[in-house]
């Protein structure tokens, strides 16, 4: 959530930035309007407050009955303004809420203009592109060889957009993720196991609502939701707290299962595993103070880079156009692998910086050197999306012969060279 403050007196330098994003002025003009009347409202009750406490003083030193009456004549008028005013207030301070948290974050300056994927911008490249002398095949055709991906049944036991994974991909998977745990432990990252369950606080904290309802799988009975991504517990674990700026940064790594109704993708990506209803990941998450959010921003970039490489994949960095990013993201960078199989580059992780945007929604703070209270920034990247990884391993590594080479980082891990 943005600063009102910055709103109220910041106008034109906010309305630029949001413009950006394509946020229409008029919706920057409604939060203003329910900012000034909420205002008024406050100043409002605030002064009725102290005529109220002076004229009840003044009934006990009143030199007639006349003036008694009068007095308390008036009191009574002032307390029944008040009760017409509390709840006006909270409508008032309701509406403006609402108003505010459909607002996306202020982009920085430096992210690229645009608005759709292909408006990124290449930053670096890592590993080097593979080459075969033989016909390639995707992960489907691979998996469905060596007996690791079952897509059909998947389908059968849950619909559209599931599958199984058997034998070696299931031992792919914990392969993965503690390969990404060994590498991140050393950096400081403490791995957490978050509940996949949340209720609806920490989604709003994180901007995942309201704006983004659509891709969220409700359990309506009992008030709670299926997580995304274990960026939402991962944040909500210092929501209303003040934290210790010596503590600073606290650096998170999460492995959960996640779930995404992938609304609006109907047709998009619907063979094999690359885009599912459920999935499996890493995510890094940071808390750290303003002035190093740009640093560590930067910092999980590089250890995705780093994870990446380590599993001989190639790829590229790039900077998300303002037009594409996430509602919580000032800026984003993705991590976009060569994908044989596709013949394209594609997504397999992205590093947003959040700035003080969903520390405000959750409260979450911490008390610097002059003993003030002061926001936290909040930032999060995937260090490995497991499904997405194993379709990389499986088309990059693959041989003439329909195996598919282990990469020596994950081979302490799997107990072997080779998926045959």
């Amino acid at each position: 959530m943005l600063d009102i403050r910055r709103i109220r007196e910041e106008p034109e330098t906010i309305a630029a930035a949001l413009a950006r994003r394509g946020v229409d002025p008029d919706a920057l003009e409604e939060v203003r309007a329910l900012d000034a009347r909420r205002r008024e409202l406050i100043t409002e009750g605030d002064e009725l407050r102290a005529v109220q406490k002076q004229r009840s003083r003044e009934i006990g030193g009143a030199g007639s009955p006349q003036e008694r009456e009068a007095l308390i004549a008036e009191v009574k008028k002032v307390s029944a303004r008040l009760d017409e005013l509390e709840p006006a207030q909270r409508e008032a301070e309701e509406a403006l809420e609402a108003a505010l948290a459909v607002l996306p974050n202020l982009p920085h300056p430096e992210a690229p203009e645009g608005e759709e994927e292909d408006d990124a911008v290449e930053l670096s490249a890592f590993g080097a592109r593979p080459a075969f002398d033989f016909a390639v095949r995707d992960h489907v055709e691979l998996g469905e060889a060596l007996g690791i991906i079952d897509i059909p049944r998947g389908v059968k036991v849950s619909g559209s957009r599931f599958a199984f994974l058997l034998g070696h991909a299931v031992l792919l998977e914990f392969a993965l993720v503690r390969y990404a745990l060994d590498r991140l432990a050393p950096e400081g990252f403490t791995p957490v196991i978050p509940p996949v369950l949340t209720r609806e606080e920490p989604l709003y904290g994180t901007a995942f609502l309201p704006t983004g309802a659509e891709q969220i799988y409700a359990v309506e009975r009992d008030e709670l939701y299926l997580v995304g991504t274990s960026e939402v517990p991962l944040a909500g674990l210092h929501a209303e707290e003040i934290l210790d700026e010596a503590d600073l940064p606290v650096r998170y790594a999460g492995f959960s299962t996640c779930f995404r109704r992938e609304a609006g993708t109907y047709g998009k990506d619907t063979r094999g595993i690359f885009r599912v209803h459920q999935f499996d990941k890493v995510e890094m998450f940071s808390f750290c103070l303003p002035e190093r959010s740009e640093e560590e921003h930067a910092r999980l970039r590089d250890l995705q880079v780093d994870l990446l490489s380590g599993l001989g994949l190639h790829g590229r960095v790039v900077d998300i156009a303002v037009g594409d990013l996430g509602a919580s993201a000032a800026r984003k960078y993705d991590c976009e692998v060569y994908l044989p199989g596709q013949d394209a580059y594609r997504e397999l992780t992205s590093a947003s910086n959040c700035t003080d945007y969903q520390a405000r929604r959750l409260r979450a703070r911490y008390r610097d050197a002059e003993g003030e209270n002061v926001l936290l920034h909040t930032l999060n990247g995937t260090a490995i999306a497991v499904g997405r990884t194993i379709i990389a391993l499986l088309e990059t590594h693959q041989r003439a012969d329909g195996t598919v080479a282990v990469p020596e980082a994950l081979q302490p891990h799997l107990g072997t060279e080779v998926l045959a």
